[in-house]
């Protein structure tokens, strides 16, 4: 019960500040932008593999929002699921376009665990993931990124990707059960040989 009304402040908060945006409040924009910015990079940054372009999305992304605000309709989207949205199609749109094979270097950020032996790891398995994950197709990525790396509810998935819950179940399934095929021959490597998980 806690998570639904979690859930619908969040969504009037994020409504009430794009309204005071609307009329003029610099400030909400700034608050709204430090709400939804890192949520958008992050599910650009996973899907797309490169952070100047998961940069660019971002931005693009939010410029929209901007322009949507004097004549949004709270009752009509939620904010971040709208963004999730944009964020997911801009993605497509670069993923179509550039269909070169060239994303075997991915800019991850460094995780600051204690350790250069647990960094390393780390570092391991997150490239693994994220290049299992690029090796996905796009609506598949699109599903599992949202789903199980960012939180997401399968009705809002459906949303963002436009296509039934049904089939936002089916690409997750088939995504997940893709990546385990993946990665099931790094297991070892990746230190996971004594995980029973």
């Amino acid at each position: 019960m806690k998570d639904i009304s979690d859930h619908t402040e969040a969504r009037d908060a994020d409504a009430e500040l794009l309204a005071r945006y609307a009329a003029g409040d610099g400030a909400a924009a700034r608050l709204l932008s430090a709400r939804l910015s890192p949520r958008a990079f992050a599910h650009a940054f996973r899907v797309l593999g490169d952070r100047a372009e998961a940069e660019d999305v971002t931005q693009e992304a939010m410029l929209r929002l901007w322009k949507q605000a004097p004549d949004w309709d709270a009752g009509r989207a939620q904010a971040a699921t709208w963004l999730y949205r944009v964020v997911a199609n801009l993605c497509f749109d670069r993923l179509r376009g550039q269909r070169a094979d060239t994303l075997d270097e991915i800019d991850a950020p460094v995780d600051p665990a204690p350790g250069m032996e647990t960094r390393l790891q780390d570092r391991a398995r997150h490239d693994a993931l994220q290049s299992a994950l690029l090796r996905l197709p796009e609506r598949q990525r699109q599903a599992v990124v949202l789903r199980h790396i960012e939180g997401l509810a399968n009705p809002d998935i459906a949303e963002i990707l436009d296509v039934g819950v049904e089939a936002v179940e089916s690409l997750t399934a088939r995504g997940k059960r893709a990546l385990t095929a993946d990665l099931a021959a790094q297991r070892d490597a990746l230190g996971y040989d004594d995980d029973t998980t």
